[in-house]
C-alpha cells in the first residue's frame, strides 16, 4: 500500500464546498469536491476510498492548491500516472495536477504547517466570465490604507472578531504569518486587480472572508487606521464587518515545510 499525496485545482461555484455529505436519501444529495473525487478513487480501487482534505473550504470557494492524500492498494499505477487516472473520471470543475508518494504517518490535514488563501478584487467593472472569481467592490481600494489596517494581523491572535456563529473550534487562537495587498495584472483582460494574500496554521469558519470584508469596508469608509486593531482587541463578531462573498477567495497553497504551531 502507498500514502498518495494530490495537488487539487478546482472550481468551486457549483459544489456545496469540499466535504462530502452523507445524505440518507439522494434526493438530498449535495455535490462536493471530496464526495467527486473519492468517487473517482473509488471506480479505480474497486473499493471505497476515504481521501483526508487538508482543510475544508466552503460553498463556492475555490482553489489552486488544494491537498489531499489517501491510502492506494493499487500498485500497478505509477504515482505520476495517477492524476491522468482520476481526471478521467472526475468532471471538469476539478482536477488533480500533481501526485507524490509520501511517508505512512502523512496526513495532509495534520501534517500542514500553514495555509495560504487569496482573494481577488476587481475595483473596475468586470467581464461575465470574471463574476465567479472576483469580488466587484465598485470603488478604488488604497492599497497603503489597507496594508496598514492589516498590519495587526501577524502572530500568534485571538480571532473570535472573525468568527462566524456557529463555529466549532475549540479555541479562536490562530498564527497568522503574514497578510498583505498587492496589485497584479488580470490575465484573461489586462487590468488591474487586488489580492488580498492571508496565511496562517489554520483558519476559523469564514474568517478570511470576514477579515477582507472589514478591511475593504474600512478603507471605503475612512475609518481611521487604528480600526482594524480595535476590533481584533474586541473579540466580538458583531464589531466586523460584513463577509465578503465566496466567489473571489481561492485556497492557493498548503505548506507542510515549515514548523507546525498548534492546531
Amino acid at each position: 500500500m502507498r500514502n498518495i499525496l494530490l495537488t487539487i485545482s478546482y472550481d468551486g461555484t457549483d459544489f456545496c464546498g469540499w466535504q462530502r455529505q452523507d445524505w440518507g436519501e439522494v434526493k438530498n444529495y449535495q455535490r462536493t469536491v471530496q464526495g467527486e473525487i473519492e468517487k473517482a478513487l473509488e471506480k479505480i480501487h474497486k473499493e471505497p476510498v476515504i481521501l483526508y482534505g487538508s482543510g475544508r473550504t466552503d460553498s463556492g470557494v475555490h482553489a489552486m492548491g488544494q491537498a489531499a492524500n489517501f491510502v492506494s492498494t493499487v500498485d500497478s499505477i505509477p504515482v505520476e500516472k495517477y492524476p491522468i487516472a482520476i481526471n478521467s473520471f472526475l468532471p471538469q470543475d476539478i482536477r488533480i495536477i500533481d501526485a507524490k508518494e509520501v511517508p505512512e504517518e502523512f496526513n495532509a490535514r495534520f501534517s500542514a504547517t500553514s495555509r495560504v488563501y487569496r482573494y481577488f478584487i476587481c475595483p473596475e467593472k468586470i467581464h461575465a466570465f470574471q463574476t465567479r472569481y472576483a469580488w466587484f467592490v465598485n470603488y478604488h481600494p488604497n492599497l497603503e490604507r489597507l496594508n496598514t489596517l492589516a498590519e495587526c494581523l501577524r502572530g500568534e491572535i485571538d480571532c473570535a472578531s472573525f468568527a462566524a456563529s456557529g463555529d466549532m473550534s475549540l479555541s479562536t487562537f490562530r498564527y497568522l504569518n503574514n497578510a498583505h495587498f498587492f496589485t497584479q495584472l488580470n490575465p484573461l483582460d489586462g487590468r488591474e486587480m487586488i489580492v488580498f494574500e492571508i496565511e496562517a496554521n489554520a483558519f476559523l469558519w469564514k474568517m478570511v472572508r470576514t477579515i477582507t470584508g472589514t478591511l475593504i469596508n474600512l478603507d471605503r469608509t475612512g475609518a481611521p487606521l487604528d480600526s482594524m486593531k480595535k476590533i481584533l482587541e474586541a473579540k466580538d463578531r458583531k464589531k466586523a464587518g460584513a463577509t465578503a462573498p465566496a466567489n473571489g477567495l481561492f485556497l492557493y497553497k498548503i505548506n507542510f515545510d515549515g514548523v507546525r504551531v498548534h492546531q
